[in-house]
């Protein structure tokens, strides 16, 4: 990047005192002066804007969605989404399973052994398994679910505490999408059965597991608020979206296909009011078993074929599909799904072009002679450093912020135009995101700045600060290592720093991998953040020890 000659303003004259004299807000509107007086800078910055906005808005623009049938009307965009469930905290759900329930007014139990958990899925392996129907092979999802639930009624996203045995993480507590906890650990079979219990007084439901129906352990109690006095309990099964993930050096492969969940349960009890009501089975959100569709078509969900039901001598079997979980992006997902942070896609591209500026911001001086000015004028050094890291952090924190916001307000409006659905977060959320995304800018280009003054070279300093900050993301990105080897550089390097994106937390009951790609990340949003702002810090500590013990 070309940059113009530096002009260092006087001092000692009318119109700037003495920078002793007027301290460090003289200091600071010096280097401000510097930086709006080189055209270099100032178009880098307006760049880095450009580049978060029209990136951002250009890969919003592409993702369309089209439906129809062969030689029927095609429709684009919204037309194209089917009904959309909202969980009680207002985020996106999927709410789909087989439910076999019966009413329960006011307080009471449920009570049921699970003896056994099976499955099957889309055979996507290329293997030569049984088959179990046409397309299906034995086999559970790591997060097939079969358990016993109490639900606020039938509708789908409607509140719900859940005890259930898993395919691949042992017992768990969930309620109302995104809450889980853990219970017994291993998995369901003849000889290792799991007992199942749910209490219910007022709005606070109450989960049990036992491994031998006498010693009970409680997993954990909620609070359903607004719980009408008649709820739906009973038995449900559900399995979510199959796929394989095939990791390659550019990126990711995913093959994925429906699967299915039966649940065995015996020693079912229902205490309280009406006891003992007669069990009806209903396919919520069509999750009902696989094959028995419309024609008995394999991998599609239940719409009027055969019962994934039935009861015989205390015993009960129940098939289904589907999930009850929060909607999250990614492969296994049933909706074309976006995030918050998708439309700010361009700010890593403006990242580049913010840590180009904010180096030679100080390695300018070095190569035009001119530090020799600015120290003269400022003996105290760390000062210069610190006035000259304000002013860029100051600058990328609100190219950050203006280009972060347009690129969000309007590429989340076309997107959801185009049929897409953006993930709904809280205010909070959105604000840390846009304002995270500005700070992480600012952190970086202050980063940059102090690595000019260690390395004095543009070359060096903008290398390595593209090398520290870019290139750990990319490497991750395209799996240039091993998963492992990824989510390491993403949680060492400053690379962490874009963790504060992320919108849509790495919810434990869904089955969802590290990728950048996707703004998944190995470690919280602020943690991510403290991360990038260690490595600044530690940048200026050594750069004032430099600073101090050379000569300009």
């Amino acid at each position: 990047m070309t940059t113009n000659t530096v002009s260092v303003p006087r001092t000692g004259t009318d119109a700037e005192p003495d920078a002793g004299r007027a301290g460090f807000g003289w200091l600071l509107r010096s280097e401000w002066t510097k930086f709006r007086t080189v055209r270099g800078w100032v178009i880098g910055m307006i760049v880095a804007a450009i580049l978060t906005v029209f990136l951002g808005l250009f890969i919003a623009a592409g993702n369309n969605t089209a439906c129809g049938s062969p030689g029927g009307r095609q429709l684009t965009g919204k037309a194209c989404l089917p009904y959309i469930p909202h969980g009680p905290g207002g985020e996106v759900v999927t709410d789909s399973f087989n439910f076999a329930h019966q009413p329960l007014t006011g307080n009471g139990t449920i009570t049921a052994r699970l003896i056994s958990l099976t499955g099957a899925h889309a055979d996507i392996t290329g293997g030569h398994a049984a088959q179990v129907g046409s397309g299906l092979v034995p086999g559970l999802a790591a997060w097939s679910k079969a358990g016993i639930i109490i639900k606020q009624n039938l509708h789908q996203g409607s509140a719900y505490a859940a005890m259930m045995a898993t395919g691949s993480n042992g017992v768990r507590m969930q309620y109302n999408y995104t809450g889980d906890t853990a219970g017994l650990p291993g998995k369901v079979s003849g000889a290792s059965p799991r007992w199942l219990r749910l209490t219910r007084s007022g709005d606070t439901i109450t989960g049990y597991d036992s491994a031998d129906g006498t010693h009970w352990t409680k997993v954990g109690t909620v609070t359903l608020s607004g719980l009408p006095s008649t709820v739906q309990v009973g038995l449900f099964a559900t399995s979510p979206t199959y796929y394989v993930t095939n990791r390659s050096f550019g990126g990711n492969s995913n093959q994925g296909g429906p699967s299915q969940a039966t649940g065995v349960f015996d020693d079912v009890t229902v205490s309280g009011t009406p006891a003992g009501g007669k069990w009806a089975e209903v396919a919520v959100g069509g999750g009902g078993p696989m094959g028995t569709g419309p024609g008995g078509q394999a991998g599609s969900p239940s719409g009027g074929g055969p019962s994934g039901f039935t009861a015989a001598d205390g015993t009960y079997r129940l098939t289904g599909s589907g999930d009850i979980a929060p909607a999250t992006p990614g492969p296994g997902s049933n909706l074309p799904t976006a995030t918050l942070q998708q439309s700010l896609t361009g700010a890593f591209i403006g990242l580049i072009a913010i840590v180009v500026v904010a180096a030679m911001f100080f390695t300018a001086e070095y190569r035009r002679g001119l530090i020799r000015t600015t120290l003269a004028a400022t003996p105290r050094r760390g000062q210069v450093l610190a006035a000259k890291a304000i002013v860029a952090g100051g600058v990328a924190f609100l190219v950050g912020l203006v280009a972060s916001t347009v690129a969000i307000v309007i590429g989340d409006h076309l997107e959801t135009e185009n049929g897409v659905v953006v993930l709904p977060v809280p205010v909070l959320t959105e604000i840390r995101v846009v304002v995270g995304t500005a700070a992480m800018l600012a952190v970086a280009a202050v980063f940059a700045v102090a690595l000019g003054a260690v390395l004095r070279r543009s070359a060096a300093a903008i290398t390595i600060a593209i090398v520290t900050v870019v290139l750990p993301f990319l490497l991750a990105a395209l799996n240039v290592f091993p998963s492992g080897v990824g989510d390491w550089l993403l949680r060492l390097t400053p690379a962490a720093g874009l963790a504060i994106e992320q919108s849509i937390p790495n919810y434990p009951q869904v089955a969802s991998a590290i990728n950048p790609v996707q703004a998944y990340y190995p470690l919280s949003p602020y943690a991510g953040f403290a991360v990038l702002c260690a490595w600044a810090a530690a940048a200026l500590a050594l750069a004032v020890y430099v600073l101090r013990r050379r000569d300009a």
